[in-house]
């Protein structure tokens, strides 16, 4: 019994820790999540990567029919050797993401100074020890895995940057 009234005076304290120091749910309401859901015009993908990296940031901030933002995000892939086998043939490789993103108005020229603005990175790995179809197949997972981390570390910077203008 003690430890049920202690379990719910811990609950009530942090709950009114979390309201007094402004703590609001991120898809409230009013929150910077719902200031960009839908509002967003999304790059348009020119690779399989750019693909995936679109696709994932739509399933996170929706599809945008009357965009009041654009986001540039050029995606930058590179390949790295990391293991060997004992004929010297690569056994693994690792990706690595980045992508200099800035938020702008829709209607803003291309020079306008963006409303924000950063740089997301990642990294995966593959296995390329298979037979080729079999490391072709990792790798496109791998490229679909480092799409999707970078996109969901973008939606995180775009939310905690979100404009004030939170009207329709």
């Amino acid at each position: 019994m003690w430890c049920s009234d202690r379990r719910r005076l811990l609950a009530l304290s942090a709950a009114a820790l979390a309201a007094g120091c402004g703590f609001a749910p991120v898809y409230g309401p009013e929150g910077a999540g719902r200031a960009l859901q839908g509002r967003v015009a999304m790059p348009t993908p020119e690779t399989r990567t750019d693909y995936h990296f679109t696709r994932r940031l739509e399933e996170r901030l929706g599809r945008a029919d009357a965009p009041r933002y654009r986001l540039e995000a050029p995606l930058t892939v590179t390949r790295e050797g990391l293991g060997a086998t004992a004929d010297g043939r690569t056994s693994r490789y690792q990706l690595l993401g980045r992508a200099h993103w800035r938020l702008l108005r829709a209607d803003a020229a291309e020079e306008a100074a963006p409303l924000a603005e950063g740089r997301v990175t990642g990294f995966t790995g593959y296995s390329a020890s298979g037979s080729t179809l079999a490391t072709r197949a990792a790798r496109r997972d791998a490229e679909e895995r480092l799409a999707s981390l970078l996109a969901d570390r973008l939606v995180e910077r775009l939310i905690l940057a979100a404009p004030e203008d939170r009207g329709t």
